[in-house]
């Protein structure tokens, strides 16, 4: 019986060697890729811009990044109080492709009736309800993300926080075939606090 056991106990040597060599040759399996980080983008306009042509000539203007557009929708959208066709053709520049519709328009008109155009400049770094939304200068727009931002492929879904919110408002981007970063959709102007010279209470 010694040398059965012997040759039993050399055979599932050999084999459980066979095997690890086996599980050694092969490739390993790719780990799954780790989440995106929450990183955030100061995005800071040197100028403010008076016309169509200026806007375009921001250094954000080349749209090379979603930060860089998503910063880009908050500016445009301060202009709706002063100019709204301007403001509009801000809008349907950093769209790129994507065709703003009347309907899209509309919905902007509506969202900024009875003076409510402090909304847009909420997003600016230091805008709060307590100075009537009166922001920092330089123009500062931060803009983040989180670990599923990038989800769905091409596309980038990015956040801004507002002074009279308690949580920020998200902005979709697209990314084209020339590398550009287009605005897809926006959800900016939900409504915030209002600014304390029309409270009534304060």
């Amino acid at each position: 019986m010694g040398l059965f056991d012997d040759l039993i106990r050399n055979a599932t040597k050999g084999i459980n060697n066979a095997v690890n060599e086996n599980k050694a040759a092969q490739p390993s399996q790719p780990s799954a890729p780790a989440p995106q980080s929450n990183k955030s983008e100061r995005i800071v306009f040197s100028s403010c811009p008076s016309t169509l042509e200026e806007f375009r000539a921001l250094e954000q203007a080349d749209l090379s990044t979603p930060f860089k557009t998503a910063a880009l929708t908050v500016l445009a959208l301060t202009y709706f109080e002063r100019d709204k066709e301007l403001c509009y053709s801000m809008l349907q520049f950093i769209s790129g492709p994507r065709e703003m519709s009347p309907a899209e328009k509309q919905f902007i008109n509506d969202r900024f009736m009875d003076g409510k155009s402090y909304i847009a400049k909420s997003y600016f770094e230091g805008a709060t309800p307590a100075n009537d939304y009166t922001p920092a200068q330089p123009l500062t727009v931060t803009v983040s993300e989180n670990p599923y931002s990038y989800d769905n492929a091409g596309y980038a879904k990015l956040f801004i926080a507002s002074g009279g919110a308690d949580s920020p408002r998200h902005v979709m981007l697209r990314n084209a075939k020339d590398g550009k970063w287009y605005l897809w959709e926006q959800f900016l102007l939900s409504g915030i606090r209002e600014p304390e010279s029309s409270n009534p209470w304060a």
